[in-house]
């Protein structure tokens, strides 16, 4: 049984009485439990839970969402090496929302409208950009779409759960989308993504979307901002910073499509 975690929960609250590294070395030698590294580490499940539940209808179970994360967790507990110097912060949240993105995968959860204009959209945008060689704009998907201004942002916000989940979809290599959005740097995710053409193409194509969805992107996946912290960087609601988001992920979505199809 999975231990309940706390109604507010804060690393300093949480700290285990011994140093990390003491107690990462009595875990992986065999001398310690892993409960103390649980403990200091829950607040990791709630921030990504919480992060992803904004965007799930009423009917999930946010509760069974924390227990698949304590799971994700754990799973990282198993396979980091404190030793490669990356931050265990950084590895298990990739863990724990996976873990939780794949069981909103298996509660097949997402309304069937949500999928029909999210797939709408990003065929567009791909007819668009085989056309013009070019990514394609707001504009041109709305009117292909035969859409008002108006309609077309309820279909991009309608289409947010399904965005939020798409981009940690895996490719045919078993990365995802999310694994290579360049950081606010510009850099890779990580340096082994450089040997591989398709990832060096999606990132070039990161490259060529519009500032504002390149840097909501990166706010939102690496810098961990919630989505009404953008909205206030952009003095913009939390909607439009949700559509933004979801026409970034169609278009990349709908580049890969294109690309997987040469």
């Amino acid at each position: 049984m999975l231990t309940a975690l706390p109604e507010q929960p804060t690393e300093e609250k949480v700290a285990p009485a011994r140093p990390v590294s003491t107690a990462w070395r009595a875990y992986q030698d065999g001398s310690g439990d892993d409960t103390g590294l649980i403990e200091r580490h829950l607040p990791l499940v709630r921030n990504v839970v919480d992060r992803i539940k904004v965007n799930l209808p009423a009917h999930v179970d946010v509760a069974d969402l924390y227990s698949v994360g304590v799971i994700g967790l754990m799973a990282a507990l198993r396979r980091f090496n404190p030793e490669q110097g990356s931050l265990f912060s950084a590895y298990a949240s990739l863990r724990i929302r996976g873990a939780v993105l794949d069981e909103l995968r298996r509660l097949d959860w997402c309304p069937r409208r949500a999928r029909v204009k999210a797939r709408k959209i990003k065929e567009a945008i791909a007819e668009l950009e085989q056309r013009h060689g070019r990514p394609a704009t707001d504009e041109e998907v709305r009117e292909h779409l035969g859409l008002s201004a108006k309609n077309y942002a309820r279909w991009l916000e309608e289409s947010s759960p399904v965005t939020f989940v798409a981009i940690d979809q895996p490719m045919d290599n078993g990365e995802s989308l999310h694994d290579i959005i360049p950081d606010k740097n510009g850099t890779l995710a990580r340096d082994t993504m450089e040997k591989d053409e398709l990832k060096q193409l999606i990132a070039q194509r990161m490259t060529e979307l519009p500032d504002i969805q390149k840097r909501v992107l990166a706010m939102y996946y690496f810098e961990n901002m919630r989505l009404a912290e953008i909205a206030a960087v952009f003095h913009l609601t939390e909607s439009r910073i949700c559509q933004i988001h979801s026409q970034a992920v169609l278009a990349l979505r709908a580049y890969v499509a294109r690309v997987r199809d040469r």
